[in-house]
């Protein structure tokens, strides 16, 4: 299981919300360079990186960091927020972006996402599946849907979607513990469709091992790091040892 250190970025800054929130926005690091390379220093071999910024305008804000660090680390860069057309993915991947992740557009505009596929490959797409309460929420997780979390993955599957990154709200910057249930019932209803990323509520090595126990292919953590609940390099031993 592959472990994926995640920076968000605001208005220049490396933050954490808490629950999405943005109101409840915290800066963790000075420098965001500085903090990609200590991941990569830890072991890691992917960064998840999010456009807070972007996520709220609907396009990207942020992009030179990204680009920064996809250029000057050997880290694979993942990135998501405020990605809403063909021309924006093209250029992040352009630019060494290893993988884009297509959020609100996936529920509002499916047919960008099949595109998205079958232009670039499904290895370089991930839909984000944020869900509140089990229903999907966009727009930075400000606007609530009346679609299923497990609804959206089937149907993204279909369309030939193999990345998801599923995040339960109430969890995220919480350290309250990954939603488990949430992710065993989604993967037990796609029975090994797609490879599932947790995201939201990492807090200590135990919530590792319940994400690889549950078979996921990867797991997100921010705000443990950041806070020292979990370490990092302990985790990528952990997640992505035998």
């Amino acid at each position: 299981m592959i472990i994926l250190p995640a920076i968000d970025i605001k208005d220049g800054n490396c933050v954490r919300l808490f629950k999405g929130d943005f109101s409840t926005v915290e800066k963790v690091a000075s420098d965001y360079m500085e903090t990609a390379k200590g991941f990569e220093n830890s072991g890691a071999s992917w960064i998840h990186m999010v456009d807070l910024d972007g996520a709220k305008e609907g396009r990207p804000v942020n992009t030179n960091i990204y680009k920064d660090v996809a250029n000057k680390t050997s880290l694979k860069v993942e990135v998501g927020g405020g990605i809403r057309n063909i021309e924006t993915i093209d250029e992040y991947l352009a630019m060494g972006i290893s993988r884009v992740i297509i959020g609100s557009a996936a529920l509002k505009d499916p047919v960008l996402v099949a595109d998205a596929v079958n232009k670039f490959g499904s290895e370089k797409i991930a839909v984000g599946i944020d869900a509140k309460n089990g229903m999907v929420a966009t727009e930075g997780w400000i606007e609530e849907s009346d679609v299923n979390y497990i609804q959206l993955a089937k149907e993204m599957i279909k369309i030939g979607v193999e990345y998801f990154i599923v995040t339960d709200i109430s969890k995220d910057g919480t350290l309250s513990g990954v939603n488990t249930e949430q992710l065993k019932k989604l993967s037990e209803e796609v029975k090994g469709k797609c490879n599932i990323i947790a995201s939201g509520g990492v807090h200590t090595i135990e919530d590792i091992k319940a994400c690889k126990e549950l078979g996921l292919y990867g797991t997100i953590c921010g705000k443990s790091i950041y806070k020292g609940t979990l370490d990092l390099r302990e985790a990528i031993t952990v997640g992505e040892g035998d």
